[in-house]
């Protein structure tokens, strides 16, 4: 890993906005910004914190792998952002996103996750994060998207802001590719797993609920996303993984 990073080598790559609900966190002279991380892998937390540490006005405060520690460690250490993945021990990054929110409303939350922003970006916009950055990006990216959030702005990649806005323009509302966006959190979560090929069992382990739980969850998705059977619901499922969040239903896959 290297030990120096320099933002300003690399060219701007994200987009910003400005919230106008947002004010700047309380700042001395000299103090540096605190940060959290809430991840539960412990090496991808120390490569963060590596960058983090490095920039002359930040510094990681404390570290989570849970949604549970997340909530302890922001009553100790009060911190000034918070940066969440979304595949977290017993929980998701979502829902402690609209947790956190709750509980600091003004705390910036950028999300840092290895899941396609071209699906769960605007969902964890939605859920208050101010922005969304790939896991495989992080090491260029995250300081300029750290320092933005910290400045009021809203942080998304080029590549995510233009496929939202073609998306946008090219779905009609009774397709299901427009209709994802309605679904639930956990209705997202369940499609996400039948497009990864698990079953309704397996789904059901997974997600800590009961088979009849997942039933009625394809049923919504069914009916949510204008699909008629359940071999429809796979096929489209499975199409939509592989076509990174963006695709639409294509003949040929098979339900498993």
């Amino acid at each position: 890993m290297s030990t120096a990073f320099n933002p300003a080598a690399f060219p701007t790559f994200g987009h910003a906005f400005i919230r106008p609900d947002f004010t700047l966190p309380p700042e001395t002279s000299g103090a540096r910004l605190k940060i959290l991380l809430v991840d539960d892998h412990p090496i991808t937390r120390q490569g963060l914190k590596v960058l983090i540490n490095l920039q002359a006005n930040l510094r990681v405060c404390a570290e989570a792998d849970s949604a549970e520690a997340a909530l302890a460690q922001i009553e100790e250490h009060k911190p000034d952002l918070a940066i969440v993945d979304i595949t977290l021990k017993a929980s998701n990054g979502i829902d402690l996103t609209k947790q956190l929110k709750a509980k600091v409303p003004q705390m910036p939350i950028l999300i840092v996750s290895m899941h396609d922003e071209g699906v769960y970006a605007e969902r964890a916009l939605r859920a208050g994060a101010m922005g969304y950055l790939m896991k495989q990006e992080a090491g260029e990216k995250v300081v300029e998207a750290i320092q933005r959030l910290l400045k009021g702005e809203l942080y998304v990649s080029a590549r995510i802001k233009e496929k939202m806005l073609h998306r946008a323009a090219q779905a009609k509302p009774d397709s299901p590719a427009f209709a994802i966006d309605s679904l639930s959190d956990r209705e997202m979560e369940v499609f996400q797993l039948i497009g990864n090929g698990y079953s309704t069992k397996q789904i059901a382990k997974k997600l800590n609920l009961s088979s009849k739980t997942i039933d009625s969850y394809r049923e919504h998705l069914k009916e949510k996303l204008h699909l008629e059977t359940g071999p429809e619901l796979v096929q489209y499922a499975i199409q939509w993984a592989r076509d990174g969040g963006a695709g639409s239903a294509a003949s040929g896959a098979v339900e498993r």
